[in-house]
């Protein structure tokens, strides 16, 4: 368990090991001690007002990037993504944009899927697995 990712929001850890696996659980772009969402404005209900897709892809980057590191992985271990987006048609674009930015050198495999919503007021959740 990462002591510097954000924490889970279920009873389940920030990655598992597998033999010569490591199988990361959805990390979104929260952080770590706080309700704070990068790039994300919430109403008093707590309810989405405004969002910034690229804040929260590169917040999410880091977060993924902090658990891989915490395992004793590394970012350039990745070889398999899957990407939540709960918006295709309008983040897709940005998402591959700032994504490109992030995997110059390491090319995994990856899957993107448009879902309805997430656990928490977010717009992106990654599911990641590296070698160890």
């Amino acid at each position: 368990m990462s002591q510097r990712a954000p924490e889970p929001v279920g009873a389940y850890p920030h990655a598992r090991r597998v033999g010569d696996l490591l199988f990361l659980s959805g990390l979104g772009p929260r952080e770590r001690g706080t309700k704070i969402i990068p790039g994300v404005t919430l109403d008093e209900s707590g309810n989405i007002t405004q969002y910034d897709i690229e804040t929260q892809c590169h917040s999410v980057f880091r977060n993924v990037r902090t658990v891989l590191e915490d395992a004793g992985s590394g970012w350039e271990k990745i070889v398999d993504i899957t990407v939540f987006l709960t918006n295709m048609k309008d983040d897709f674009k940005a998402f591959n944009r700032v994504y490109a930015e992030y995997f110059k050198d390491n090319r995994p495999a990856r899957t993107t899927v448009e879902v309805v919503a997430l656990p928490t007021p977010i717009a992106i959740e990654l599911k990641v697995i590296a070698t160890a």
